[in-house]
This record gives structure tokens, sequence and C-alpha cells, in this order.
């Protein structure tokens, strides 16, 4: 193909009228691959000629298709592709049926439902899924949980016409955050007990759609930690009308002072800018570090080819070196100074499921300074983001003496 004909991420994001995000994530699911990736930035390039199946997908995915079904419908047989489309048809008929005798069971409830404050929103089932997986790992447990049920706990809050998923154990807080499709209503959150969470990831994961509902009532919204425990959480799917409903009453009521969830939001935006910021794969770094011990250190080294690595070195002091495309106040260099980057310790019970949980083949790190917590982002799904607590080099790994408890 003439590179002539090739165009950015950015540009073919315009082009066919999808974000640059979604783009990444067809990529990573085999659908829509670009012509080209640069091997040593990473950038994707797209052919002119793609934009017809790029438009295609778009539609498809708005017209609400799994990507299953999608890559039946692009590349399958003629007849396998009539028979997904005319399931989703019926699955599309039905469900709009069900959802008008839904508004109407609302709208003779309506006296009732003016003493609650609503909010709603439609995400997609298997992103829905994803996310909760995802923040999960950051739950409290055993002895945090104990003495703090909230962190046992995901956050699940609504507003503007965002859904967002949130755990935290103190070293680690895990945020996840969805575009609804469509919202209304004001704000709402509600807490989903770990052992839920994990049913109800399991249930969205069956559902094309699901439509998420969380009412405070009026009475208790002023209290903010009564309310957690107060609110109506109801998701509703599209396969077969299934609904999931939290349980009540998830927290221990007998100590609501402790029943108010972290403030993560001013956890956020107190952060610093992260002075360094290295882009590396995310599956080596997460090979590399396991298995290092109590504890984990990461350095930039220039290696022996004057190319940017990142060290990393357990307690047996070998040293694992990954290729590493480095920044400094968010402009790409391609040499590292002796020193530059603070060496940066990790226990690796508390990094690693901090890469698990990430999607594709990068992860950005921002760090700001050694005893600063690092911003852990998917490259290529910047909706995801993890703050990881690092340790001091004379703990000996001990994620406990270097806890902060803002």
């Amino acid at each position: 193909m003439d590179e002539d004909e090739l165009l950015g991420i950015g540009a073919f994001a315009r082009r066919v009228g999808l974000a640059p995000s979604a783009l990444r994530f067809y990529d990573d699911c085999g659908v829509l691959r670009p012509a080209r990736v640069d091997e040593a930035t990473g950038y994707r390039y797209y052919g002119a000629d793609q934009a017809g199946r790029g438009v295609r997908l778009r539609r498809l995915r708005a017209a609400g298709l799994p990507l299953l079904d999608v890559a039946v419908v692009l590349d399958g047989p003629r007849e396998a592709a009539q028979g997904v489309l005319r399931a989703h048809l019926e699955r599309t008929r039905r469900t709009a049926d069900e959802a008008r005798a839904v508004v109407e069971e609302f709208l003779r409830e309506a006296t009732g439902d003016a003493a609650t404050c609503w909010a709603r929103a439609r995400v997609d089932g298997a992103e829905l899924a994803a996310a909760v997986r995802q923040v999960a790992p950051a739950v409290a447990s055993g002895e945090a949980r104990d003495a703090f049920p909230v962190l046992g706990c995901v956050l699940l809050e609504l507003g503007d016409g965002e859904v967002q998923l949130v755990a935290t154990d103190r070293y680690r807080l895990a945020v996840r955050v969805l575009r609804a499709a469509d919202f209304e209503g004001g704000a709402g959150k509600a807490l989903i007990g770990a052992e839920q969470a994990q049913g109800l990831a399991e249930w969205a994961l069956r559902q094309m759609t699901v439509e998420v509902e969380c009412g405070v009532p009026a009475a208790s919204a002023p209290d903010a930690a009564s309310a957690f425990d107060a609110a109506v959480l109801r998701l509703r799917g599209d396969a077969d009308g299934e609904c999931w409903e939290r349980p009540q009453a998830p927290l221990q009521r007998q100590d609501q002072d402790a029943a108010a969830f972290p403030d993560y939001r001013s956890m956020l935006e107190g952060l610093e800018a992260g002075r360094y910021r290295i882009i590396v794969d995310r599956v080596g770094l997460r090979d590399a570090a396991a298995g290092r011990g109590e504890v984990v250190f990461l350095a930039m080294d220039a290696g022996d080819s004057g190319e940017p690595q990142l060290e990393v070195t357990g307690g047996e002091r070998l040293a694992i070196r990954l290729r590493a495309v480095f920044h400094v106040k968010h402009r790409a260099v391609f040499h590292v100074k002796h020193g530059a980057v603070p060496r940066i310790a990790f226990a690796p019970a508390v990094l690693l499921p901090a890469l698990e949980a990430g999607v594709g083949p990068d992860v950005l790190l921002e760090i700001s300074a050694a005893d600063r917590p690092v911003v852990v982002r998917s490259a290529d799904q910047g909706s995801f983001t993890t703050l990881v607590m690092p340790v001091s080099e004379r703990t000996g790994g001990s994620a406990h003496a270097d806890r902060t408890d803002d």
C-alpha cells in the first residue's frame, strides 16, 4: 500500500466517525486492524480504503450488535450474516416491548417515585462486566475490610452521562469510566459487596446492553453514609428480560461513620502531574515483576545501545530490561540521562493486579516521585486508571509501612 494513502488514527477516526480509543479497542479485538503499526512508536496507520469497513462497523455497533455478530456480518458467509441480523432484529423488537412495559409501570407508580431521586444510564453489557472485573482486585479484604467494611465494596456511581466503578484498599485505587449511551436523571451511587460484584459481572456478560437504575430515597439523601445503604440499585438486561438487583444492606450498619466511601475524586485531583511518563510492554513488565520476592524495583536505564529501557530488579538483583518510550513533561525523548527517573519500589502483590487488569499491549506509568502514588493506565484504554502506592526500600517490601491515610 502506498504510504501516501495511509491516515493516522486521528484522521481516520474523524473520517469514519469513531473515537481513537474505539479504533484501538477494535484493533485489540481483531475487527478492524490498522494497515500498518510503526514498530518504534506504536502509532497506528489506516488505509483510506478501510473507511467503508469502519463506517459499517460504527453503524452496526450503534444498532446494538455484539462484536461477535458484527464480525459475522462483516466477514462471514451471506447466510450467516442474514441469520445474525434477523435474530438481532427480533431481540430489538422484544427489548422495545419490554422497555415500554417498564415505562408504563413507572408511570403508574409516579406518586411513589416522587419520593426517590433516580438516575438511569444504559451501557454495554460486556463493557460493564469488564469494568467490574478490572476494579475488583483493588477491593479490600481481610483485616482492612473488617476495620473498614466500606472498602470491601465496589462503588457504582452515576453522573454527568457516565457510569463509574471504583474500588480501593488504601494501597491501590482503581477507577473505570463507562460513557453511557443514554442517561437521565441526576446523580446516584450505591455500594456493591465484593461477592455481589462477581455475580454482577457474570450476569452483565450475558447482556448486550444494561440499564442501570440508582435511586436514593429523598429522606436519606442528605446523609451520605446512610444514603449508600438506602440506595436502590437495579440493573435490567436485554437477555430474556433478566434483571439484577443488589441485595439490601451490604454493609455493617453498626459503624455508619466508616460507611462513607473515600473521596476518590479529591484524591485524583490532588495528585501532582506525573513528571515522568513511561510507556512499556504491559505483559513483559508483569512477567518481569512476578516472582521477584517481597519488593520489586523499577528504574530507567539507557542500555548498551543507548535506547531507553526499564530495568526491573528484585531481591535476587537479577535485572530484566524492557524497551520503553520515555516521556518528560509529556514530551517524548529517546535518550535517558543517568538518574533522571527515580528508582521506585513496589510490593508485587499490589503492582501485579494493576497490570493484570489492564487492556492492550502497553501500559503507561506516570511517576512524580519515589514516595508518591504512581498512576498506572492502560495505554489503549484511558478510561481505566489505577493508583499504586510505592513502598520504601527500607521496609523490605512492606506496603503497610508507607501507607497514607489520606
